[in-house]
């Protein structure tokens, strides 16, 4: 059995390539271009929290399928993950970046419009997926979950902070490229596994 901090490594390592170059770090951008930035950032990582329960839960029920439907189904999520990250890469439409803009709103109001855009932005997102394939696969659902999550602020934060300056050195498709990659060797890995079984 992997232990806890390789199986958190794991889980971080993945969220965090998946998404640098994802919509949530653009729509995390754009958000604190608008709001300021710490309720943005509260309320991106509230929805985070989220949605790293539900894909740890969707991944726990997914580990009591017999063993290779299991890691069949683990195959699925990561060649679906690959499928939309590579989609991504081809995908010329850019955001436009705003100029930050007070609009009064308390700090509570741009709290629940980060939470509710991200919450929104993670339903069967490719760290979703990753994160249920990872708990199905490890069965370690507190070291994948807590990985997940800081990656996932982590990438957050790195938006609020510096997302224009990333935004302009790195080219995303390079990054999608390379995550889609990293998607298709875990499909295979447990594609190869269910076949073994």
């Amino acid at each position: 059995m992997t232990s806890f901090l390789a199986v958190f490594a794991i889980a971080f390592a993945a969220i965090l390539l998946v998404e640098l170059p994802d919509k949530t770090m653009i729509a995390t951008l754009v958000l604190s271009t608008r709001y300021r930035r710490r309720p943005v950032l509260a309320g991106v990582a509230a929805a985070f929290a989220v949605q790293c329960v539900l894909a740890v839960t969707a991944g726990g029920l997914l580990r009591l399928l017999p063993h290779r439907i299991l890691e069949a189904t683990v195959a699925l999520l990561f060649a679906v993950g690959a499928v939309l990250l590579f989609r991504e890469s081809v995908s010329t439409e850019e955001e436009e970046l705003e100029t930050p803009d007070e609009t009064g709103l308390s700090d509570r109001r741009i709290f629940g419009i980060s939470f509710g855009v991200l919450f929104a932005a993670e339903w069967g997102d490719a760290s979703q997926l990753a994160t249920a394939g990872l708990v199905a696969r490890y069965g370690q659902p507190v070291a994948i979950g807590l990985g997940a999550f800081l990656a996932l602020v982590a990438v957050a934060a790195l938006a609020v902070l510096i997302g224009q300056a990333i935004l302009r050195r790195v080219p995303l498709q390079l990054v999608h490229r390379v995550a889609a990659v990293a998607f298709t060797l875990f499909a295979v890995i447990a594609g190869v596994a269910a076949i073994r079984g």
